[in-house]
């Protein structure tokens, strides 16, 4: 790798020597190293561009598809962006040259999908955007080579489906942000590896269920973000798992069934040094019924309480019905027996007379 590293950087010093020309319309800064085709209306990359090209600006035109050819040796290329076209498609094999591209920004597309050798060639890239597309799944092979990735940002798709392990290979990602999909749940294994994640932002989905070792691996977690999601109810053991200096969690906006259950988790997470829940005061009950819009924190005193009330009105029920029927049954006895007594001694009655 370092060998070709090498050579790529002999090759743009030998391209920089040439005498290089800025595309029709788009403007050249610092001799060739910015180029700025913002807003021109292309259908397609500008050819030709200067091979000493440090930051290429496409956004804002009527860009359709990435061919394998559109940025061809642009080896010193550091910044790409690409937002705000209509791009649908990403040709297999499109960024292969860009070893050296550390931020990559297509947010505001078309995609439904990224192609399963996306991140070939970039090894260097260290900032992905693609939010506001129109992704469904993710797959493992897309992201597997981007081990020097640290921020990625899929928000405001339509993820329903991440494959086990689509994560696996980017040990160096701080921020996640997948918040404004379709998700319902998280699964064990999501997020396995990453252990230098400091902000996870899964807000805004459709999540339900949580499996208790989703946050196993996550020993760098500062911020779990929760909110806006169809959460009714917690594991305690879930964020037990998150072995962190300290983490911030938010879980507002959640259709929370408030019951002894609910307060005992989240009294628990409370008295955990390490976890603290941001918006705790924010929470509101959706059910039982009775409680539908109440704020948890006025009646999250109250909730065991009433529950061992409950018990406690259930177990006399029960222990004044076994009552009167030990004496229901004593009172039979005896009446049984004087009876039988009563019985027992008519003849002999009898034969004295």
């Amino acid at each position: 790798m370092a060998a070709l590293l090498s050579l790529l950087q002999i090759a743009c010093s030998l391209h920089a020597n040439l005498p290089q020309s800025c595309p029709q319309s788009c403007l050249c800064y610092d001799s060739s190293n910015l180029v700025e085709c913002r807003g021109l209306e292309l259908l397609v990359v500008p050819h030709h561009l200067p091979h000493s090209t440090w930051m290429l600006d496409l956004r804002h035109n009527n860009l359709s598809r990435l061919d394998p050819a559109s940025f061809q040796a642009l080896w010193s290329l550091r910044i790409l962006l690409l937002s705000d076209n209509y791009i649908e498609v990403v040709s297999s094999r499109c960024f292969r040259s860009l070893g050296f591209l550390e931020r990559l920004d297509i947010s505001s597309n078309l995609l439904i999908s990224l192609p399963l050798d996306f991140s070939r060639g970039l090894g260097s890239l260290r900032e992905l955007r693609v939010p506001s597309n129109r992704l469904t799944s993710l797959n493992y092979e897309s992201l597997r080579h981007l081990e020097s990735l640290e921020k990625l940002d899929l928000s405001r798709n339509y993820l329903s489906t991440i494959e086990q392990g689509a994560f696996r290979g980017l040990s160096r990602l701080r921020h996640l942000h997948l918040q404004s999909n379709f998700l319902d749940s998280v699964r064990g294994g999501y997020f396995f590896m990453l252990q230098n994640l400091e902000l996870l932002d899964l807000s805004d989905n459709n999540i339900s269920s949580i499996a208790v070792e989703s946050f196993t691996s996550l020993h760098s977690l500062r911020l779990l973000a929760l909110s806006e999601n169809q959460l009714s109810h917690l594991k305690f053991k879930t964020f037990l798992n998150l072995q962190t200096p300290s983490t911030h969690i938010q879980v507002s906006g959640n259709p929370w069934v408030c019951d002894c259950d609910l307060q005992r988790v989240f009294g628990k997470i409370n008295s955990v040094r390490h976890l603290h829940i941001d918006d705790y005061d924010n929470l509101t009950c959706e059910g039982p019924s009775q409680l539908s819009g109440a704020a948890l924190v006025s009646v999250d005193n109250q909730l065991c309480v009433a529950e061992t009330a409950t018990v406690l009105v259930i177990t006399i029920t029960v222990l004044v019905t076994v009552i009167a029927a030990i004496v229901m049954a004593e009172r039979n006895r005896k009446k049984n027996q004087d009876k039988n007594w009563n019985d027992t001694d008519g003849p002999f009655e009898t034969q004295d007379k």
